[in-house]
C-alpha cells in the first residue's frame, strides 16, 4: 500500500499545483541570451524592443490563439519577437505570463539582442535576426526524469516503444493542425495512463513543424518515465501523469476584455479570484480523495487475484527475423532501374563489402543503394542484423534506412542519399578539406558524439557499433554527419556493459587495444574510435599516414607526444590553424586524448564526452594511448574460432 500512498499523494500533489498555477507567477524552466551580440541601454535598437515589448503586451495580443508575433524598426536596429503560450493555458493566464516575461528580460537579459525565455505556460523569444517562418532547433533545453525502468527490460522496450509511437502521432495531429498544437493519451497500464503534448510555434509550415517535433522526439531520453524538450520552434513532453489541463483543450477560449493596463508590468490578482480558488480546493478536494481511496482498495484486492501484467514479450534485437520490417521490402527491378542497371555512372563508392550506387526512384528521390559483393565479409547474418537494427533507429546524426531487397544471392541496402559522400572523402583529400573550416570540424565532431550519445544511450536498443572510422560517417548537405554501416553492430541488453568475440570486425587503427587483441568490446571500444576520429578531424591526417621515419607508429602517438612536449597545437591542420578557436581546439584534443586511453575504464562515456564538448567542465589529465608501446605486429586481429 505504500505505493499508493505515494501515488495518491503525487496525484493530489499535481491537482493542487494547478490552482497554485493559477494564483501565482508562471513557472520558470531557462533561458538563453547570447552575449556575443548587445545593445546600449538608450539605443535605437533599446527603444525598438521596448516598442515590441509594448506591441506583444497589449490588450489587442493574441492571447485567445496564444501566439503573437511583431516587428519594430529597421535594419540594423529591427528586432523581431513573439510569444507562444501552451495550449491549454487560459488567455488570462497566457497574457499574464507574458507580461511576467517581459519584466524578466530586463533582470536575466538585459542588454543582449537575442534572448529566448522558457517557462512553464509560455514562451518569450526576439532577435536582431529574422527569425519567423524560419526553423530553429537550437538553444534548446531537456529535462528528463531520473527514474527509468533498467531493472525491467521488457517494460523498458514496451514503454519506449509506446512514447514514441503516441508522442510522433500526437507530432503528425499537430503539423496538420492550425495551432499547431496536440496532446494525447495512451494507456500504460490497467492504473496509469501516458500523456503527451507537442506543439510548434504556428508560423511554421507543415514540413518545418513535424521535422521540428521529429527531432525534438529523437533527442529526448525516451528511457526515462518522463522529459521534456523545449527548443524555440518547437517542444514536446511525456509524463505518467496529467500536467495539463485536459478540460481546457478544444474549448474555444473566451474573449478578453479590453482593459487598459501597462504593458510592462504584471497584472495583480484580485483578492475575489484568489478566494473562489480556495473555496473550490476546499470542496474539491475531499471528494478526488474518497474516490481515490476507493479506487486504491478495489485495484489491491484485483492485484491480489492478478498478480502480473499481461504484456507481450518485446523485441530484443538479437533475433534475425527479417519479417519484422517487411514493409521495408523493395523490389528488385525498382532499384535495377533506379540505378540504370547499376551503371559505373551511377557508382559513388566501392570497398570490401561491394559497391555503392546513386539512384533515382520514378517519384524523384535521391537515394543510396548498397549492393553487397557475393564476397563480401558481410554475409546473410550481417546483412538482416543491419537491415532490423537501422530500421528501428531514427536519428538526425545517423543514416536513414530506406528499404533492402532480398532476391537470390543480391543483399541490397538502400539507404538515403547524402551529397557530400563520406568524411574521408574531404578531409584528407589536400584539395577539398578547405572545405571544412574550424567551425564545421567541431560541427561534425558534436554530431558524430551525439549519434553514438543516441546508440548508447538514448535508442529502445543499447547498440555497440564497432567499425566507427572517417569512411563510415556521411556528411549530408548541410556538413551534418551521418553514422552509417551498422552491418557489424551489435546489440547489448539495457544490463548488459561488454561482450567478447573470437570473431574480430572493425579497421586497424580505430579499433581499441582489447578488442584487437583479445575480442572484447563494450560501448568503450566505440569510445576509443570516437577518439581517434576527432584526432583525425583536427589535424586533416589518417590515423595510419605516418611511418617509421616519422619516429611515431600513428597519429594517436604522435598527438600524445605533442601533448606531452607541450606543442600541442602543432596537431592541428595547417589548413584551419590561422582562423581556428585555439582554446576550443586543445579542448578537443584534449578530449580526443581522454578516449584514445589504453584501460577502458578510464575513458569517458559518451554522455561525459557530449558535456565535455558542450559545457566548459574540468577535464582529467590524460593517461597513456592504448598501442603507443606496442609494435603494429601485434595489432593483427584474432582469427575466428
Amino acid at each position: 500500500m505504500s505505493s499508493w500512498a505515494s501515488f495518491i499523494l503525487l496525484f493530489l500533489f499535481s491537482f493542487l499545483r494547478s490552482f497554485r498555477v493559477s494564483a501565482k507567477n508562471p513557472t520558470y524552466t531557462y533561458h538563453v541570451c547570447p552575449n556575443t551580440t548587445t545593445f546600449l541601454r538608450n539605443s535605437t535598437y533599446s527603444t525598438n524592443l521596448r516598442i515590441l515589448f509594448s506591441s506583444l503586451s497589449s490588450p489587442n495580443a493574441s492571447y485567445s490563439t496564444g501566439f503573437q508575433n511583431a516587428t519594430t524598426g529597421q535594419d540594423p536596429d529591427r528586432v523581431t519577437g513573439l510569444f507562444l503560450c501552451r495550449g491549454d493555458v487560459s488567455p488570462e493566464f497566457c497574457r499574464s505570463c507574458v507580461l511576467f516575461s517581459i519584466n524578466e528580460t530586463f533582470i536575466r537579459c538585459s542588454n543582449a539582442k537575442e534572448t529566448v525565455l522558457y517557462y512553464e505556460e509560455c514562451m518569450l523569444r526576439y532577435s536582431h535576426r529574422n527569425i519567423l517562418s524560419t526553423l530553429n532547433l537550437d538553444n534548446g533545453f531537456r529535462k528528463m526524469d531520473s527514474n527509468d525502468f533498467s531493472s525491467n527490460v521488457k517494460l523498458a522496450g514496451q514503454f519506449q516503444e509506446l512514447v514514441s509511437s503516441t508522442l510522433n502521432q500526437a507530432a503528425a495531429e499537430a503539423a496538420n493542425s492550425s495551432r499547431k498544437f496536440y496532446t494525447k493519451k495512451a494507456n500504460w497500464s490497467s492504473l496509469e495512463t501516458l500523456y503527451t503534448l507537442v506543439q510548434c510555434t504556428p508560423d511554421l509550415t507543415k514540413v518545418q513543424c513535424l521535422r521540428c517535433l521529429q527531432e525534438c522526439i529523437n533527442e529526448m531520453y525516451i528511457s526515462r518515465i518522463g522529459g521534456r524538450l523545449l527548443w524555440p520552434s518547437c517542444n514536446s513532453r511525456y509524463e505518467l501523469y496529467p500536467f495539463y489541463n485536459e478540460t481546457a483543450i478544444g474549448i474555444p477560449p473566451p474573449p478578453l476584455p479590453h482593459v487598459s493596463t501597462p504593458p510592462l508590468s504584471s497584472p495583480a490578482r484580485t483578492e475575489e479570484s484568489g478566494n473562489s480558488s480556495v473555496l473550490l480546493v476546499v470542496i474539491v478536494v475531499p471528494i478526488i480523495v474518497v474516490i481515490l481511496l476507493f479506487i486504491a482498495g478495489y485495484s489491491f484486492h484485483a492485484k491480489r487475484a492478478k498478480k502480473t501484467y499481461n504484456t507481450t514479450p518485446a523485441f530484443d534485437g538479437r533475433g534475425d527475423d527479417i519479417t519484422t520490417v517487411d514493409t521495408l521490402q523493395l523490389d528488385y527491378k525498382k532499384i535495377q532501374s533506379a540505378t540504370n542497371g547499376f551503371s559505373e555512372r551511377n557508382k559513388i563508392g566501392q570497398g570490401g563489402f561491394g559497391e555503392v550506387y546513386k539512384g533515382t526512384f520514378s517519384n524523384g528521390t535521391e537515394v543510396a543503394v548498397k549492393r553487397l559483393s557475393k564476397t563480401s565479409g558481410q554475409g546473410e547474418t550481417e546483412f538482416k542484423n543491419e537491415v532490423v537494427v537501422v530500421a528501428k533507429l531514427q536519428h538526425r546524426n545517423l543514416v536513414k534506412l530506406q528499404g533492402f531487397c532480398l532476391k537470390g544471392e543480391e543483399r541490397i541496402l538502400v539507404y538515403e542519399y547524402v551529397p557530400n559522400k563520406s568524411l574521408d572523402y574531404i578531409i584528407f583529400d589536400p584539395t577539398k578539406k578547405g572545405q571544412l573550416d574550424w567551425t564545421l570540424r567541431f560541427k561534425i565532431i558534436t554530431g558524430i558524439a551525439r549519434g553514438i550519445l543516441y546508440l548508447h544511450q538514448d535508442s529502445r536498443l543499447t547498440i555497440i557499433h564497432r567499425d566507427l572510422k572517417a569512411s563510415n560517417i556521411l556528411l549530408d548537405a548541410d556538413m551534418n554527419p551521418k553514422i552509417a554501416d551498422f552491418g557489424m553492430a551489435r546489440i547489448f541488453g539495457m544490463d548488459q556493459t561488454q561482450d567478447k568475440t573470437s570473431k574480430v570486425v572493425g579497421t586497424l587503427g580505430y579499433m581499441s587495444p582489447e578488442y584487437a587483441m583479445r575480442g572484447h568490446f563494450s560501448m568503450k571500444s566505440d569510445v576509443y574510435s570516437f577518439g581517434v576520429l576527432v584526432l583525425e578531424i583536427i589535424s586533416g591526417r589518417r590515423n595510419n599516414s605516418f611511418y617509421e621515419t616519422d619516429n611515431v607508429q600513428d597519429l594517436v602517438a604522435y598527438a600524445w607526444r605533442l601533448w606531452n612536449n607541450g606543442t600541442t597545437l602543432n596537431l592541428v591542420d595547417p589548413i584551419i590553424a590561422d582562423s581556428c578557436e585555439k582554446s576550443k581546439v586543445i579542448r578537443c584534443i584534449h578530449i580526443g586524448l581522454l578516449c584514445v586511453e589504453e584501460d577502458p575504464v578510464d575513458r569517458p562515456t559518451l554522455s561525459s564526452i557530449f558535456t565535455m564538448l558542450t559545457n566548459t567542465v574540468t577535464l582529467p589529465v590524460p593517461r597513456r594511448p592504448g598501442f603507443f608501446v606496442q609494435s603494429r605486429h601485434q595489432m593483427t586481429p584474432l582469427d575466428d574460432a
